[in-house]
């Protein structure tokens, strides 16, 4: 595996790990809405994308998909499988898709 695609996925994955905390605070305080962190492969990203506690369990249904604001999507190494006005979701492919999958903190 190349170092950049192993360093976009392991990027994406720390937004992901983020983004299971914000998830885990919405619920303690029986919020059914949580402002989770871009998941892009941009580490410098600071961008905020809002979405219900549930799109964000469909989401992260598969441990190779990733929420991102419209336009963060590296098309190279995913693939954009939904979209709602507020962010997209994409699909590692590939040797992303498998770094994902390793790097899953619920797997």
């Amino acid at each position: 595996m190349d170092e950049r695609t192993q360093r976009l996925a392991m990027n994406e994955a720390l937004f992901r790990e983020m983004n299971e905390g914000v998830q885990e605070r919405a619920e303690a305080i029986d919020s059914s809405v949580m402002e989770a962190y871009c998941e892009c492969a941009n580490l410098e990203c600071v961008e905020r994308l809002t979405m219900t506690v549930d799109e964000y369990l469909a989401v992260r249904a598969n441990p190779a998909q990733f929420a991102v604001r419209q336009g963060h999507e590296v098309l190279d190494i995913e693939e954009i499988v939904g979209s709602t006005d507020r962010f997209e979701i994409v699909r590692k492919r590939g040797e992303s898709a498998a770094v994902a999958k390793l790097l899953e903190p619920n797997g």
